[in-house]
C-alpha cells in the first residue's frame, strides 16, 4: 500500500496550476461590454423606436427600462458571484428588487393601456422584428454568458444558471423598449416576461443537468 506521502507527492507531481478567475464584478463589467456593443450596432442598423423621446417623457416608461437595464446588470453580478464557491447564496437576491419594480411598472402599464389595442394593433411585420430582436440580443448574450460561467463552480449551478438567464432576458427586453413602438400594451408582457420566463425556465433545466453531471 502506498503510504501518504508518497500518495501527495503523487497527486502534486501531476497537478496543473489553476488559473485564478478575474474578480466577479470584472466579469460581469466584461459581459456587459456585449449587450452595450449590441444596442449600439442595432441603433446604427435600424434605429430607435420613432417615439423614443416622446416615451421618454412617460414615467412608467422610463421606470420600466431603468428597471429592467438594473436587473440585467444586478443579475449578470449575481451569476458571476454565485459562480464562486465562498461566495453567500444571499446574491441570489441581489436582482430581485429591481426585477419586482421592473414586472410592476409592465403589468401596470399593460392594464392602463389595454384598451388601445385595436383589430390592426399587432401587425405580423412588426411581430417579427421584434422576435428578431429578441433573438439577436439574447442568443450572443447567453453564448457568451454560458461561456464565461464554464470556468466557475458547479455546485450551485442552478442559482447560477437561472441569474445568468435573467440577466439575458432582462438586457433583450430593454432592447425591446428601445427599438421597438409596442406602447406598453399586452404584447410587451408576453414578449418580455414570455421570453424571459422561457430562458429562465431552460436555464434551470441545463442547470440542474450540469448539477448531475458535476456530481458524478
Amino acid at each position: 500500500m502506498i503510504d501518504t506521502t508518497a500518495l501527495i507527492e503523487a497527486l502534486v507531481a501531476d497537478a496543473r496550476p489553476v488559473r485564478r478567475l478575474p474578480p466577479p464584478v470584472l466579469r460581469a463589467a466584461l459581459w456587459l461590454l456585449l449587450p452595450a456593443l449590441i444596442f449600439a450596432l442595432l441603433a446604427l442598423s435600424q434605429g430607435v423606436r420613432p417615439d423614443l423621446l416622446q416615451q421618454l417623457h412617460q414615467p412608467a416608461f422610463v421606470l420600466g427600462i431603468v428597471a429592467s437595464l438594473a436587473t440585467g446588470v444586478l443579475a449578470a453580478v449575481a451569476s458571476f458571484m454565485l459562480n464562486l464557491p465562498d461566495r453567500s447564496r444571499r446574491w441570489g437576491l441581489l436582482p430581485v428588487p429591481t426585477l419586482v419594480v421592473w414586472v410592476a411598472a409592465i403589468g401596470q402599464s399593460c392594464l392602463t393601456n389595454w384598451v388601445e389595442m385595436g383589430p390592426g394593433g399587432m401587425q405580423l411585420g412588426e411581430s417579427a422584428r421584434c422576435l428578431a430582436t429578441v433573438l439577436m440580443t439574447s442568443l450572443p448574450l447567453a453564448l457568451l454568458m454560458f461561456a464565461m460561467l464554464r470556468r466557475g463552480s458547479l455546485l450551485r449551478a442552478n442559482a447560477v444558471v437561472l441569474m445568468g438567464s435573467l440577466a439575458v432576458a432582462a438586457m433583450s427586453a430593454t432592447a425591446l423598449s428601445f427599438f421597438h413602438s409596442l406602447d406598453a400594451s399586452a404584447m410587451i408582457l408576453a414578449s418580455n416576461l414570455g421570453t424571459a420566463a422561457l430562458i429562465v425556465a431552460l436555464g434551470g433545466l441545463f442547470g440542474r443537468r450540469l448539477a448531475a453531471s458535476g456530481g458524478r
